[in-house]
């Protein structure tokens, strides 16, 4: 799916769903560089930069960072409803080892391939989103 759903968004919008994304990213337990690659912000972003998508500045208007965006939010959805009494074990299970990922975490499976991981993930995930892309 593309970007097209965020073209429509208001500034304050954005502003939520920036912040949003970031606190699903942070309880992931990424560091900057990571949080950067994962989102195709451009290399060498600096920590200050992450810090504010925090606190109040959108995504730059990007349709690859809005393609990654909608990846991490249909993970951490599926993620709330296959551990809807207990969400910290959504982080715990992107953390540990998955042989679906070649006994990798899923985690490590998006820091490493960036876009194809997260729609691995997604897909691993989320049969909905499986069925949609792979009819």
């Amino acid at each position: 799916m593309t970007s097209t759903k965020y073209q429509n968004m208001d500034h304050d919008e954005c502003v939520e769903l920036a912040s949003s994304i970031m606190a699903i990213l942070d309880s992931w337990g990424l560091n900057a560089k990571q949080l950067a690659f994962i989102l195709a912000l451009p290399k060498g972003t600096p920590t200050r930069a992450l810090r504010k998508y925090r606190d109040g500045t959108p995504f730059p208007q990007d349709k690859g960072v809005y393609e990654r965006v909608e990846h991490i939010i249909g993970i951490a959805e599926a993620l709330r409803t296959t551990y809807p009494l207990n969400p910290p074990m959504g982080n715990l299970w992107m953390k540990q080892s998955n042989k679906r990922f070649g006994d990798v975490s899923p985690l490590q499976k998006i820091v490493t391939e960036g876009l194809d991981g997260l729609s691995a993930v997604r897909s691993y995930l989320d049969c909905a989103y499986d069925w949609e892309i792979n009819p």
